[in-house]
């Protein structure tokens, strides 16, 4: 069985084997044993529990069987061993981002891959946490969910297909969060202050709610599906309507006392005379926020109404002003991020900004100009884009849920009395979706 909350030791050991195979998998039990350092006893046991559990599977061998086991081996050391992502069975985490203009749900797999998606615009303002779980349960509903208090007739329970265990729901946004205690802290555009969002959503759709800020979720989906070298350390840094960072190190994301670390509003950026709000000049969130920008676009005449999106769409078509507007952002990004370079010296720099994230060209505007004023990073290799590309903050909430199931598999179980009384809470399967 799973280890039981508080045997550590045991906990650990699952949570390596499972961490193995996901970095590696597929995987025999031998191999897993070799990578991480475990006795294929303690592979053995705690593989035993993994697969009861749901999250790993035995993947069929060519004419149906696995090599048998040798003399002195435990289990079964060649039959491949993965996570279990299939289609009648695999486990998936609902992912709610709330962002500034419009919020996304999805439902992303144990391998972080988004296999439904959709957008909610918010045409009437800031959204309400009501709003919100209305919306995202019947997402749910849409995809076979059962949500707190709508059951569906008995026609519409026969006709779904095939079940898939449901974990939860993975909740990120910008801001200063609490993920221990799933509270809003500050999040000054949507106007949320010590707001306890998780138990708020929770309570509306009867789902165990996990929540924390947006830039530490991208950090932790890197760390776990992305960038290979991001396991060691990383730096991300965000840059949209909500300006903020993240830092982690050994798969472990800093979030300091009070869980406020990555607060990089302030942070200053050389050559830039923008007036901020606080008094100052210069300040990255006044010079390179979507916010910002958007203002700035508006006032030239480039686009009709203050939208990221709509500033790429017109440099991509061709808008001379547009594109000089985000090379100036992307150059006013790289000398920022310079400084963080500089104090924290990662194995990778993650920069989330929607240009660079569609088009190479801006992704490399910021290596320049990172690397030209950093006084310890010469490789422009070392600053990346999400590996997600533009899928990365439905994928990334979600892993707000995975994350924690990766450091301490026992929580499955956990997350899994909390959804329905008889184990995990079913959803049909849905076809696998380009991010």
């Amino acid at each position: 069985m799973p280890p039981t909350p508080g045997d550590s030791r045991a906990a650990s050991n699952a949570a390596t084997v499972l961490r193995t195979v996901l970095v590696h998998g597929p995987v025999a039990r031998s191999d897993v044993s070799a990578l991480s350092g475990l006795s294929q006893a303690a592979v053995s046991r705690q593989t035993t529990g993994l697969l009861r559990s749901g999250l790993l599977r035995e993947l069929p061998q060519p004419g149906g069987t696995g090599e048998a086991a040798g003399p002195g081996t435990a289990g079964r050391p060649r039959i491949p061993l993965d996570l279990h992502t299939g289609a009648v069975g695999g486990a998936l985490a609902a992912g709610l981002h709330i962002g500034v203009p419009a919020s996304n749900f999805s439902l992303v797999d144990l391998r972080g891959h988004v296999v439904a998606r959709r957008t909610l615009p918010h045409t009437d303002g800031p959204p309400t946490p009501a709003h919100l779980a209305t919306e995202l349960g019947r997402f749910l509903r849409e995809h076979g969910h059962t949500t707190h208090g709508h059951t569906g007739t008995t026609a519409e329970r026969a006709s779904k297909p095939a079940r898939r265990p449901l974990l939860g729901v993975g909740a990120a946004l910008g801001g200063w969060i609490r993920p221990a205690e799933g509270t809003v802290v500050r999040h000054e555009a949507l106007g949320w202050y010590d707001k306890p969002l998780a138990a708020e959503l929770s309570a509306a759709l009867g789902l165990p709610v996990h929540l924390d800020n947006h830039a530490r979720a991208v950090a932790r989906a890197e760390m776990l599906f992305g960038h290979p070298s991001a396991r060691r350390s990383l730096v991300h840094l965000f840059i949209g309507n909500v300006v903020d960072a993240a830092f982690g190190i050994e798969g472990t994301v800093h979030q300091g006392p009070g869980a406020a670390a990555g607060d990089v509003a302030h942070l200053p950026v050389p050559e830039s005379t923008v007036r901020c709000a606080c008094g100052r000049t210069g300040c990255l969130q006044a010079t390179a926020s979507d916010t910002a920008l958007g203002a700035e676009a508006v006032r030239l005449g480039i686009v009709p109404e203050p939208a990221i999106g709509l500033i790429v769409d017109a440099a991509a078509t061709g808008d001379p002003r547009a594109d000089r507007l985000l090379r100036g952002r992307a150059r006013a990004v790289g000398r920022a991020a310079a400084l963080l370079l500089d104090v924290f010296n990662p194995a990778v720099l993650l920069v989330s900004e929607l240009s660079s994230i569609l088009h190479e060209g801006y992704l490399d505007e910021i290596r320049e100009a990172a690397t030209a004023r950093s006084h310890v990073c010469d490789d422009p290799a070392r600053i990346i884009g999400p590996y997600a590309g533009p899928a990365v903050l439905t994928q990334a909430s979600a892993t707000v849920l995975l994350g924690p199931l990766f450091q301490d598999p026992a929580t499955a179980p956990v997350l899994a009395a909390a959804t329905a009384p008889t184990g995990l809470s079913e959803i049909a399967p849905h076809t696998p979706t380009r991010g």
